[in-house]
């Protein structure tokens, strides 16, 4: 069952689906929205890979700041690099003025670089400097300029191949993929089609004024055993084609036929985007699981300790933890003695909300926090104890629920002898 959380989101951003590795693309964008870690999204084309940066933006600690989306196979080669870094006036041809370029203009922010893929292999050098240092240089200028931005990015090749055939560099790639979410295609998500299909109906039938279209149990059945080569982006376009064409509000499987003929070629579909996580890969987001649960519990802690201090008029308690609290909170307390009987207590920038304090301004980020690896090899145990009890020993669903494999989790439970 899905939470609450997973839940609002789809609904916030207007996600269609119930699939497992639908969810798990979601799970794991959440988890790394707050911190600075650089996200490669893949999954074919067309099937909402454009989500996932939103996602990552909104929950991030920059969401405050820009967002930009750039599809990095529409720009031609020869003004990509002008458009992602800017360029100095007279710097070629037509540069009457200077121009600031996506990065420096979303200084702070998040970019999104869709078709990552497709960028020459001059622009993934600079684009390489950036991710390592955060520093570039206009087209057309001998100055280092620094930026602060947040890279997602997207693609539907086979980055591995592409790397063999000298289009990508290898380097890039793994800085660009500290974390890789895999987003499914619709082929994958049969259960979730009737859902997409009347969510598009519903849309198009108030677009153009008229009923909704339906399909019976038999044209369903047809639908979910069909490839969908264009995945979820076919079939909006399909459900508004029928919806304007169509006078039969109910779709029958013949009529079907029409628009996606049995006969058809059949497809064949790489599965390079549809990438079986690695050994090294659940280790990894089983810890980020781990790690991402204690910064919630660190989080209630401080706001528990906000409440508190809010409160409280102990002064000799705050004089003798001053140096406690502002490293907590990475500000000093204020004490405002109006008399003995009514001391208010405050952290020193006034000007933050409540709301801001405990959520944005007052919590350090995860990656800046120092764990101990007791502590994570403690946390590590209650997880894997909790999952076995929870599935009365059952080792496969218990791996499933932790997002593991099998032999990732016999080998935890030798190692600390459960």
């Amino acid at each position: 069952m899905e939470s609450i959380f997973i839940q609002n989101i789809k609904q916030k951003f207007g996600i269609i689906g119930y699939d497992y590795a639908l969810h798990r693309a979601l799970e794991k964008a959440i988890q790394v929205a707050p911190t600075d870690i650089s996200v490669l999204v893949l999954g074919e084309s067309g099937v909402g890979k454009e989500f996932i940066p939103k996602i990552i933006h909104q929950y991030s600690c920059r969401k405050h700041h820009g967002y930009i989306a750039v599809n990095c196979g529409a720009i031609p080669e020869g003004t990509i690099d002008s458009e992602l870094f800017g360029h100095e006036k007279g710097s070629f041809t037509g540069a009457t003025s200077m121009r600031k370029g996506y990065f420096e203009g979303a200084d702070g922010g998040t970019i999104f670089l869709d078709e990552v893929g497709e960028l020459p292999l001059t622009t993934q050098v600079r684009l390489l400097r950036i991710l390592e240092s955060g520093e570039f240089i206009k087209v057309g200028s001998s100055k280092i300029q620094k930026t602060n931005i947040r890279v997602v990015a997207a693609t539907n090749l086979n980055m591995i191949e592409s790397i063999q055939k000298g289009k990508f560099r290898e380097d890039l790639y793994y800085r660009l993929n500290t974390v890789q979410i895999n987003v499914p295609p619709l082929r994958f998500r049969k259960n979730d089609i009737k859902f997409l299909f009347k969510k598009f109906s519903n849309d198009f039938a108030e677009k153009y004024n008229m009923p909704p279209v339906t399909l019976n149990e038999e044209s369903l059945k047809y639908l979910e055993n069909y490839s969908w080569p264009g995945n979820i982006r076919q079939l909006k376009n399909l459900t508004e084609q029928i919806s304007v064409v169509e006078a039969e509000r109910e779709i029958s499987v013949e009529k079907l036929k029409e628009y996606i003929p049995e006969n058809i070629p059949s497809i064949s579909f790489s599965n390079h985007n549809i990438v079986e996580p690695s050994f090294h890969d659940r280790e990894r987001d089983f810890l980020y699981k781990i790690l991402f649960d204690m910064k919630k519990n660190l989080n209630d802690l401080k706001n528990i300790i906000f409440q508190f201090i809010k409160n409280d008029s102990n002064t000799i308690f705050f004089e003798k933890n001053q140096e406690l609290i502002e490293k907590v909170f990475g500000k000093k307390m204020i004490h405002n003695n109006r008399n003995r009987d009514d001391s208010i207590f405050q952290l020193e920038d006034t000007s933050k909300s409540e709301e801001d304090l405990d959520y944005e301004e007052v919590e350090e980020d995860l990656s800046k926090n120092e764990f101990s690896s007791f502590s994570l090899q403690k946390k590590e145990i209650e997880f894997i104890q909790k999952a076995l009890k929870k599935n009365n020993g059952k080792r496969r669903k218990a791996a499933k629920e932790l997002g593991i494999s099998e032999r990732t989790l016999y080998r935890k439970i030798k190692q600390y002898g459960l």
